[in-house]
């Protein structure tokens, strides 16, 4: 079994063939890098409406920013009209920045 980071890097390891993003099909690889992709998942636990489901959605790059998108959009339209004020959309989802070697 191969380590992966989520959203992050993968080891570079020549013995096991591309892996095709889960949206679109493209190889997730990077020339000298190894596989670089974005992990949506998710684990639903005792009571919730899919209990014992597990789910991950593996995404090249372009897959994964189109979906932050959509995800803030969403955001957006739900707040629209609220009275709390608007977050900072551009950092929606990120932990880190500037993080090459994942020390932060």
């Amino acid at each position: 079994m191969r380590s992966q980071i989520l959203a992050g890097m993968d080891v570079p390891d020549n013995r096991h063939p591309d892996v095709p993003c889960d949206v679109c099909g493209t190889s997730m690889r990077v020339p000298g890098y190894g596989e670089q992709f974005g992990v949506l998942q998710a684990h639903w636990g005792y009571g919730a409406r899919h209990d014992g489901e597990r789910y991950r959605v593996r995404m090249c790059e372009t897959c994964f920013f189109m979906t932050l998108a959509y995800l803030r959009q969403e955001r957006r339209i739900h707040h629209l009209f609220g009275e709390a004020p608007q977050h900072e959309d551009y950092k929606f989802g990120r932990i880190a920045r500037d993080d090459y070697w994942l020390d932060s």
